[in-house]
């Protein structure tokens, strides 16, 4: 289903896409930048090849700089703020939102990526273990894949109902199964796919088939749990010195000079900045861990 809206996009698909030529030479130079961009944005349902959208991207962020510019230089300007002060401010806080949504709509191709496997990998070992269950108890595998299409299993229902159309309109299961192999950008659910495919085309028992998958499948997440554990060691050790030993032994520190030196601390101010400080880092290694834990984990 192709989409006609993109996030922070003021206009339709259509009218953007006729605006933002005159921005094509710039979109050829940063598009290069990026290789994976054009099938990123095939997966996220955007009939656009990466140059159109990357000067959509610039066509955008140029739009909001400007227009976060002219209103808060108007509403300074009523508020007799000093004329220079206007212009450095309002200019400043337009360039910020003008960066920020370059940013944003350059990467969101990759953002939609990544959501869309963390939804197919988190329900794909329960949903073959259904399919396991149903297969062994004599059940077609079309009915199976009819089964977890209409099951509650977020994205992965969504690519098996796809698949089902495809075999409703006269397509082979391979044929289908195939097909959204290929348009899937989850690893993981692409080989299992292919190893039921094989097993289709050589005739193999697809129940023996679905039980090494899910052994196989249940091992790599063993192995990636504990990897994974093994990177949170040095998070850890990193967390208790920056967020507990340093500033505790920095605000004792701070207090003794103060005290024996006569340095002007206000205590006040530094507490409250020791504070921000800290807030901003736990936000920073709660990112971290999230970035670093295992898809479908």
């Amino acid at each position: 289903m192709r989409k006609e809206r993109i996030p922070f996009v003021p206009l339709p698909l259509e009218r953007m896409r006729k605006i933002s030529r005159r921005f094509f030479g710039f979109g050829e130079i940063f598009s290069g930048m990026f290789p994976r961009l054009e099938w990123e944005i095939d997966q996220t349902g955007y009939d656009l090849n990466e140059v159109e959208w990357v000067s959509i991207a610039i066509y955008v962020s140029l739009f909001y700089t400007l227009s976060v510019f002219a209103f808060l230089f108007f509403v300074t300007v009523i508020a007799h703020i000093e004329f220079m002060r206007s212009i450095t401010v309002s200019l400043f806080c337009g360039m910020c939102v003008g960066i920020f949504t370059f940013i944003y709509i350059l990467f969101y191709p990759k953002m939609f990526v990544r959501k869309r496997v963390k939804g197919i990998e988190e329900n794909l070992s329960p949903a073959l273990h259904h399919m396991l269950i149903q297969i062994r108890s004599g059940i077609p595998l079309f009915n199976t894949l009819i089964y977890i299409a209409r099951s509650d299993y977020g994205e992965l229902s969504k690519v098996f109902q796809r698949a089902v159309n495809e075999i409703q309109t006269g397509k082979s299961e391979i044929e289908a199964l195939e097909k959204i192999a290929r348009e899937n950008p989850s690893l993981n659910f692409r080989r299992v796919i292919w190893q039921i495919v094989n097993a289709l085309k050589t005739g193999a028992d697809i129940g023996e088939t679905m039980k090494e998958i899910i052994e196989n499948l249940t091992n790599e997440q063993i192995i990636a749990i504990k990897r994974y554990g093994s990177q949170l060691n040095p998070i850890a050790l990193m967390y208790m010195m920056l967020a507990v030993i340093f500033p505790t032994l920095g605000v004792t520190f701070v207090l003794i000079l103060s005290m024996f030196m006569g340095l002007p601390i206000d205590m006040n101010v530094f507490f409250y900045a020791v504070l921000i400080l800290l807030v901003i880092f736990q936000f920073f290694i709660i990112t971290i861990i999230k970035s670093k834990r295992p898809l479908g984990i």
